[in-house]
């Protein structure tokens, strides 16, 4: 298929990213980072997409060691949740990949008001390794201790058999390994900072594009998003340095994506410049 943009840091395909995804090399990708278009929650123009077939392709283009970060919620059907995201996530790990972590991306905005349930404000974001990933690039956070302790201090955990056990860690560290809920703020300019971007009815923030593009890669190793939205991964990607692939079925929306990387590459070099 000829691409439907094309940079020196990667390509956007205008199309079904599972014609797409044939035409790739078997393990070729670094990291997918992506969110699919899960229960009919957004129109997308209309368009679906077929799961299982998805997931047989992105587990033969995945390198041996790379990961898929898969960015799903649940809608509410006659009052229940559907429960989508679980059965996604159990069907990736029955066709080989491991569910190597189950983290939480908390939205800091405005839910809809629930009547009979506690707001919704998160969405599951599951970490898919192909064996034990080859790169983790954890981000680090700030200690709270008050008085940074240059001994080990002792504390004990429980047993299999419910015994306690003393185990000692280090307590000299100013940083710590980031939790695995990720917490961003959402909605109009949040997300993202100009305003042709929202055109695209379901952007995600690009800190959280950034935050596992970091963790989860190295630089000019290839980032692929099969649903591209607006472009959020592939804009990400160039601006920290990775290759990035783009495949999405509505023109319009490739059109908003191309628009955005260029805009990201035109920053770039302004900043070269200066």
């Amino acid at each position: 298929m000829k691409p439907y943009h094309e940079t020196e840091h990667g390509v956007l395909y205008c199309g079904d990213c599972l014609d797409v995804m044939k035409q790739f090399e078997d393990d070729s990708i670094d990291l997918t980072v992506t969110s699919p278009p899960y229960d009919n929650l957004r129109d997308y123009n209309g368009y679906t997409f077929d799961f299982e077939n998805i997931a047989k392709e992105l587990l033969r283009v995945t390198k041996p060691g790379g990961v898929i970060v898969w960015i799903v919620g649940d809608a509410t059907v006659n009052g229940s949740e559907t429960g989508t995201s679980f059965r996604q996530a159990l069907h990736f790990k029955e066709i080989g990949f491991n569910i190597h972590d189950t983290m939480i991306y908390l939205k800091d905005g405005t839910p809809f008001p629930e009547s009979n349930r506690y707001s919704q404000i998160f969405e599951y974001m599951f970490v898919l390794s192909k064996g034990k990933p080859k790169t983790f690039n954890p981000i680090k956070r700030k200690t709270t201790l008050k008085n940074i302790k240059k001994n080990p201090a002792t504390q004990t955990c429980r047993k299999k058999d419910g015994s306690l056990s003393p185990m000692q860690y280090e307590m000299n560290k100013s940083e710590m390994i980031q939790y695995n809920v990720w917490q961003y703020g959402v909605g109009y300019m949040k997300s993202a900072k100009d305003k042709y971007i929202f055109q695209h009815p379901a952007i995600f923030p690009e800190q959280l594009a950034v935050d596992h593009i970091l963790s989860w890669s190295n630089s000019k190793e290839i980032i692929l998003d099969p649903f591209f939205g607006s472009g959020t991964v592939g804009a990400m990607a160039v601006r920290y340095g990775r290759r990035y692939i783009g495949i999405d079925i509505s023109e319009e929306y490739c059109a908003i994506a191309a628009k955005r990387i260029d805009n990201e590459l035109q920053q770039i070099t302004i900043s070269l410049e200066s």
